[in-house]
């Protein structure tokens, strides 16, 4: 069984820009429950199937398996729920982590969040001055939640 111990954090300046070159990625849902999500996501030239279980804490099962990037380009179109989730995530080795920003796109435009994952729910890591509040309790940041509450429809 393999698990996801992450967290996530927003980003609060631009110091991260060029640290990394970003990979874009569509990403659709075609379930989204409280006890599992199923993801198909296309990652520059490689596409994955992905299943996770229900959080406890920030830890969660997860599987992911690759698949034909033709396969899930009909997969978005046809079957994930709308909209899809469009993004660029960077890379960025800090202090023995490596830590993903992703930048949103489309209806999620604006939004930057900065994850980490670790191995275990009390590992200790030092945040880079771009990362601010964590919010990885807060399920509106869920990429999933993103497809049917996008950021911009958020109130400020």
């Amino acid at each position: 069984m393999g698990t996801e111990i992450e967290r996530k954090f927003l980003v609060i300046s631009d110091e991260w820009r060029g640290l990394a070159t970003g990979v874009e990625y569509r990403q659709g849902y075609l379930s989204v429950s409280k006890e599992r999500t199923v993801r198909v996501r296309i990652a520059g030239d490689t596409a994955f199937l992905t299943i996770k279980g229900q959080a406890s804490g920030i830890s969660r099962m997860e599987y992911e398996y690759p698949i034909p990037v033709e396969d899930a380009k009909v997969l978005l179109a046809e079957l994930c729920e709308q909209p899809l989730i469009e993004k660029k995530r960077s890379k960025i080795d800090y202090q023995g982590f490596v830590w993903e920003v992703d930048e949103f796109f489309g209806e999620n435009e604006g939004l930057l969040v900065a994850e980490i994952e670790l191995d275990g729910e009390d590992q200790e890591f030092v945040k880079p001055p771009w990362v601010g509040e964590e919010v990885s309790s807060d399920r509106r940041y869920s990429n999933a939640s993103l497809v049917k509450a996008p950021f911009l429809t958020w109130n400020p």
